[in-house]
C-alpha cells in the first residue's frame, strides 16, 4: 500500500502536530507500507528517515507524488498540499489534530472549505471526543500517541522531592499563572509550604516571576526555561504532580500523558480534550477557576487513596496510548478506506 503521507509542517520543526507525523510515518513504515511524506518544513535537520520526506514541493511534484500514491493521509487538514486529490480522487484519510477556526474563534471561510473537505474524506479521526464534536459526528475517536521509549518512571514516588510542576509555553492562555496562584493559596489558606517548578518560555516569563516576589514565594518556585528530551524527563522524575491549567480548549493534551509516564500524577482543567487525555488517572478541576484548583489539589494531597487509585489506572490508561497501539488503529482505519 502506497501512502502519500501529508503533515503541513514536520521535523525538524518542534510542535505537537510534528511530533504525531513523526511517529505515525514511521510506524506506518514499520507496518509494511510504502511512504512518501510531504510537507512545507524546507529545513533537513539531522535525522534520517526510512522513507523520502520532500519539502516545499513544486507544483509538478505534487502531481507526481499523488499519481505515485494509492491513499492519502492527512495529518490534519492541509488543503494547500492536498487540494490536488480533487483531480486524482484517491481515497482519503484526515486526521483531525485541532480546533477547525482562528484563533479568535471566529469561523473564516477557510475554516468552512476545510470542514467540508474533512466531512468528504473516506475515513476521519479525531484526537478526541471534544475534536469529534467541533469537527465530524463521522470521526472515529483515537487518542494522541506518546513517546514511551523517551517518557518513563525512573525515580520511586516515594523518593520524590518536589511538588509540582508546569510545563507549556508561558502565555496567559496555557494558565501558569494559576499554579503560582495555587502555591499561594495552599500556604495562606491550608498552611501547607508546597514547590512549584515552572518549564518553559514565553512573553509572560516576566509577569511570573514578578508574582512570585509579590507573593514572598521565591524559595517554593523555581523557573527552568525551556527542556526537551532526557534533561525534561529527568526533572519530570522529581515531581509528583503535573498540572495543565489551561485556560484554552486544548484539542488533547500529550503533555499531561508525558507526565503520568514518569509517574506524576495529573491535574488539569476540563475543558477540550484534556480530560480524554488523562482518563481515569488524573484530576479535573473547572476550567479557570482558582478555587476549583484549589480545592482540587488540596484533597488529592490530602487523600493517599486517591492518590493510590490514580496511580493504579495509569499503566492500563498509557498502554493505550503507545506508538504501536495507536499506530495500529490509525493503519486500520486507512485500510478500511483503502479497501473501499
Amino acid at each position: 500500500m502506497k501512502i502519500l503521507f501529508i503533515s503541513h509542517r514536520y521535523y525538524p520543526d518542534i510542535g505537537g502536530i510534528e511530533v504525531n507525523s513523526e511517529l505515525l510515518a514511521n510506524q506506518f513504515k514499520a507496518l509494511g507500507a510504502e511512504i512518501k511524506l510531504v510537507t512545507w518544513s524546507k529545513n533537513l535537520g539531522e535525522k534520517k528517515f526510512d522513507y523520502e520526506v520532500i519539502r516545499d514541493p513544486s507544483l509538478k511534484k505534487l502531481f507526481k507524488l499523488f499519481k505515485w500514491s494509492e491513499i492519502i493521509f492527512e495529518n490534519n487538514p492541509t488543503l494547500r498540499l492536498s487540494w490536488i486529490n480533487i483531480i486524482f480522487r484517491k481515497p482519503r484519510v484526515v486526521a483531525v489534530r485541532t480546533w477547525i477556526r482562528q484563533n479568535n474563534s471566529k469561523i473564516a471561510l477557510v475554516d468552512i472549505l476545510k470542514k467540508k473537505w474533512v466531512e468528504n474524506a473516506n475515513q476521519v479521526i479525531a484526537i478526541s471526543k471534544a475534536i469529534k464534536t467541533h469537527t465530524s459526528n463521522k470521526a472515529i475517536v483515537i487518542g494522541n500517541p506518546y513517546r514511551s521509549e523517551l517518557f518513563k518512571s525512573t525515580i520511586d514516588r516515594n523518593l520524590r522531592k518536589k511538588d509540582f510542576m508546569f510545563l507549556g509555553r508561558l502565555v496567559s492562555d496555557k494558565g501558569a499563572d494559576m499554579c503560582i496562584e495555587l502555591i499561594y493559596q495552599l500556604k495562606v489558606k491550608h498552611k501547607i509550604e508546597c514547590h512549584l517548578s515552572v518549564i518553559g518560555e514565553g512573553p509572560e516569563m516576566k509577569t511570573l516571576k514578578n508574582s512570585t516576589i509579590k507573593y514572598k514565594l521565591e524559595k517554593n518556585i523555581d523557573f527552568y526555561g525551556f527542556l526537551q528530551g532526557e534533561e525534561l524527563v529527568n526533572v519530570l522524575n522529581q515531581h509528583k504532580y503535573l498540572i495543565v491549567p489551561s485556560r484554552w480548549d486544548e484539542p488533547f493534551g500529550n503533555v499531561a500523558l508525558e507526565g503520568m509516564a514518569c509517574g506524576c500524577i495529573p491535574i488539569v482543567s476540563d475543558g477540550g480534550g484534556l480530560p480524554d487525555a488523562v482518563g481515569k488517572a488524573g484530576v479535573f478541576f473547572k476550567q479557570n477557576s482558582i478555587q476549583d484548583l484549589t480545592d482540587k489539589t488540596y484533597e488529592l494531597i490530602s487523600n493517599i487513596n486517591q492518590q493510590k487509585y490514580l496511580l493504579g489506572n495509569t499503566e492500563s490508561h498509557l498502554a493505550k496510548h503507545t506508538e504501536n497501539k495507536v499506530a495500529q488503529r490509525y493503519f486500520d482505519v486507512i485500510l478500511k478506506a483503502y479497501n473501499s
